[in-house]
């Protein structure tokens, strides 16, 4: 389990994200100052009510396992562009 703190930072990062913008969980980790915590963040983010998680992503662009086609909806309907279960242009 996640420090307190860690999880609060989290969700403060994937929070303040805009929608029509994604994030990759690798990003979110530096941003919080654990680099290398990616696979963490996305167990924050498994069991955080509330927040923006359609704009995370993998850090090809790839969307969340078992939840793309729920989280291609939501970011299509930010502007954000989706084929075959990954962010079009993304890193370019």
């Amino acid at each position: 389990m996640a420090e307190p703190g860690f999880v609060e930072r989290v969700r403060r990062v994937v929070a303040a994200v805009p929608p029509g913008q994604v994030v990759t969980y690798g990003e979110v980790a530096e941003e919080v100052g654990s680099p290398g915590a990616a696979r963490a963040v996305g167990n924050v983010m498994a069991r955080s009510d509330g927040l923006p998680w359609w704009r995370v992503v993998t850090g090809t662009g790839r969307l969340v396992p078992g939840h793309q086609a729920e989280q291609a909806r939501r970011l299509r309907a930010e502007g954000v562009t989706v084929r075959n279960g990954r962010v079009v242009g993304f890193g370019a």
